[in-house]
């Protein structure tokens, strides 16, 4: 007869083995090279698939955009930031998608016509991401954070491109930075400060808040003394914004402006302050508050898009 004991013991490593092998599979980390036209080179991302993407082939997944800072890379944010991002993605139920911003701060640069990464990331990447895997390939599923140089260029894309992103975020973002005018290779991408001034003021996070102003009892030019873009489509709730700074951090005081000029132009964002200075350990624990802020907009854009398509047939019949 056989001992039972005995058998289980000798099945274990097999099945330790089939529970890795189907953890492997499950929780996939995809390193692609994405051609960009605009900028003539191969850029590197991470691509991160919750576990049920395989399991599930027909349904789509909404998607976060994690922006590295400077002196990092693509594969940052899972070498050195937040290393469960796997596990995450299956927790939270979305697709990473981490791109090389190089120290580009995420802009289209005036004075380097080779570094496009607002073009990049924006159109190019989001495009391919859609075409690739199995997303909500719309602003209610589409969202983009980032920590440092990375929260800036999340907050500076999604503001100019609302018909791309329906939320943003950002940590510990360098949302001005022309108090350190010699810092972060920034010279490299706008010129000197002294020199360019407003060039410098125009690519800031804070000179773009005219672009999702609400309209409500003053208009956006009143609200922040320019005229509105000829092409604005942002409608007032559109983009749902969260922003966190730790209070040791060298960005606090300009998160801080930004959340007092924000609050003053009634535009509706969730502020953080924790204590915490500039260091991975804050963002890892900052980016999963922006993780449950996102489900819960996904979560609201899905049930509007249900209602919707529930009330179209009923619509249509009405109408015969």
């Amino acid at each position: 007869m056989n001992n039972p004991l005995k058998t289980l013991l000798r099945l274990l490593p097999v099945v330790c083995l089939l529970c890795c092998t189907v953890t492997l599979h499950a929780q996939r980390v995809d390193t692609v090279e994405v051609f960009s036209p605009s900028m003539r080179k191969p850029v590197k991302n991470l691509v991160i698939t919750p576990a049920d993407y395989d399991r599930q082939p027909g349904k789509r997944w909404p998607v976060v955009y994690l922006l590295h800072g400077y002196n990092n890379r693509y594969d940052g944010w899972l070498r050195k930031t937040k290393p469960e991002l796997p596990a995450s993605a299956t927790a939270f139920g979305m697709i990473f998608v981490c791109p090389d911003g190089a120290a580009s701060w995420y802009w289209d640069s005036p004075v380097d016509s080779l570094s496009r990464y607002e073009t990049y990331v924006s159109r190019e990447l989001t495009a391919w991401v859609d075409s690739h895997y199995r997303t909500v390939a719309d602003p209610g599923g589409r969202a983009v954070t980032g920590y440092s140089m990375g929260g800036h260029g999340a907050l500076w894309l999604a503001f100019r491109h609302p018909d791309l992103f329906g939320a943003c975020g950002s940590m510990s973002g360098g949302v001005d930075f022309r108090p350190f005018p010699q810092n972060w290779k920034i010279r490299e991408q706008l010129g000197e400060y002294a020199d360019n001034p407003q060039r410098w003021e125009e690519h800031t996070v804070l000179s773009q808040l005219y672009r999702v102003a609400p309209v409500t009892d003053r208009s956006r030019e009143v609200a922040t003394g320019r005229p509105a873009p000829t092409d604005y489509t942002t409608e007032p709730g559109q983009l749902a914004i969260i922003i966190d700074c730790g209070t040791e951090d060298y960005f606090y005081e300009v998160n801080r402006t930004l959340h007092e000029r924000m609050t003053y132009f009634h535009i509706a964002h969730d502020y953080i302050v924790r204590p915490g200075s500039h260091t991975h350990a804050y963002w890892r624990k900052a980016v999963d508050f922006h993780l449950l802020f996102f489900r819960r907009f996904f979560d609201e854009q899905a049930a509007r898009r249900q209602a919707a398509a529930e009330t179209e047939p009923r619509t249509h019949a009405a109408s015969r």
